[in-house]
């Protein structure tokens, strides 16, 4: 049969309630369409979140808000007239508030009366040196000093932190990183201690993403390891910011970024997940889960519990498949050989009618050399990629579904892909719905 990129999976128009954040897997707004806001960042007013992007299909503002940083609703479009505006970021250095976004080498600022909606151009700024050009821009403020800082990688290999004043112009710079060519920067502080996550520029391919770090905003930059697993290439992704979120436990540090397609295109996902820093040691690093969340108010991070799990050894097998030991599979068996001639068929599988997570437990030989994908009852064949851009470069590869409600539905897993590409399967598990 041949592939359908169309995502059934979000057809369902009824109501999302409390969720998971899976890094790499299509999020959607709470009207179910797809979330676009890339190279954003998120600030916090009262007990709400706001999280502004570009869009993938003019790079226009777009602003979306939460309670909980899971369920988004669409603000829409803050400055329509605006397009080629990339990597957004919100400040409030007054009583005014401001976006500040790359366009055309330049920093571009908007300015509203009003948090949401109604910015209109202000300055666009070209950063000293004149002779340079600028970009990526990123956003930091440090609320112990209450200043708001623009971070921009230049042209020329350095990145730069700038304060900007209280009526919201660039003011002087205040450091810089000249230690490789690097992009994408975003600062977290923890414990005293300031940290500045980079990119290395590979364009829209992901790369082990680094950290340095100072004692001040002021510099110098010293460190430049990696802040994830070097072959991980920071889990397919890029920096584009980093969340404090301060509860009665704890406080928790989340890595924002991007995991760009091809082109940095709609089809571009986020990759979000809880940081481990060690203030003492200078250490950060991504603590990556393929499902999880933060309660805002508490700062505790949790992860989701099994309902169901459907063993696929346990199904219907066809073509070349065969049930072989696994040590590293929950039941210690799995299927292999499965192919664009050989699948697993899931019986009884549980819906609601709603969307639901699931997750498919798979091995492939090399993600680059073919997919699986998935066909549910009667809908067409899609590519588990496009529903999860981390498909196959992890084992657990969390997807959100709609059923028919009861358990009459069927899941049938297949792959296609190039000469020694091969897949094994160990099974699909179902989450217990959040009550929260």
């Amino acid at each position: 049969m041949k592939l359908s990129s169309l995502l059934w999976a979000y057809a369902a128009t009824s109501a999302l309630g409390a969720s998971w954040i899976a890094p790499g897997a299509v999020w959607y707004d709470t009207d179910g369409n797809k979330i676009d806001a890339h190279g954003g960042g998120v600030v916090k007013r009262g007990d709400t979140f706001y999280w502004v992007g570009q869009a993938a299909s003019n790079q226009t503002p777009n602003l979306y808000s939460s309670t909980d940083l899971i369920n988004w609703k669409n603000l829409g479009k803050q400055a329509s007239s605006v397009t080629g505006m990339w990597r957004p970021k919100i400040a409030k250095p007054n009583g005014s508030f401001w976006l500040y976004g790359q366009q055309d080498r330049y920093v571009l600022s908007l300015k509203s009366a009003n948090f949401v909606g109604g910015y209109g151009q202000s300055a666009k700024v070209h950063i000293p040196p004149n002779d340079y050009s600028y970009s990526d821009t990123g956003m930091f403020y440090d609320e112990d000093a209450d200043t708001w800082f623009l971070l921009t990688s230049a042209d020329h290999n350095v990145v730069q932190v700038n304060r900007i004043n209280k009526d919201g112009t660039l003011g002087d710079k205040v450091s810089d990183l000249r230690s490789g060519a690097y992009e994408a920067p975003g600062i977290v502080k923890a414990d005293g201690v300031y940290f500045l996550i980079v990119s290395g520029k590979t364009g829209w391919r992901a790369n082990p993403n680094k950290v340095f770090w100072s004692s001040s905003i002021n510099g110098p930059w010293a460190g430049g390891s990696d802040i994830a697993p070097q072959d991980q290439k920071t889990y397919g992704s890029q920096n584009t910011f980093e969340l404090t979120v301060k509860g009665s436990q704890k406080t928790t540090y989340i890595y924002m970024g991007d995991a760009w397609d091809s082109k940095g295109g709609a089809s571009s996902n986020y990759v979000w997940a809880p940081l481990n820093i060690n203030a003492g040691s200078h250490s950060v690093q991504i603590d990556y889960h393929s499902m999880w969340k933060v309660d805002v108010n508490t700062g505790v991070v949790s992860y989701p519990s099994t309902l169901k799990r459907y063993e696929a050894e346990h199904a219907i097998l066809s073509g070349r498949t065969v049930v072989k030991d696994c040590n590293e599979c929950l039941s210690k068996r799995s299927v292999h050989g499965v192919s664009d001639s050989s699948e697993v068929t899931f019986h009884n599988v549980t819906g609601t009618g709603s969307r639901q997570w699931f997750s498919f437990h798979y091995r492939v030989t090399n993600p680059e050399a073919g997919e699986a994908h998935i066909f549910v009852n009667d809908e067409p064949a899609v590519n588990i990629s496009s529903l999860n851009s981390r498909a196959g470069y992890h084992t657990s590869t969390p997807v959100q579904l709609t059923l028919k409600p009861g358990d009459a539905n069927t899941i049938t897993f297949g792959a296609t892909g190039s000469d020694g590409f091969e897949v094994s399967v160990d099974g699909i598990e179902l989450f217990e719905e959040d009550e929260e």
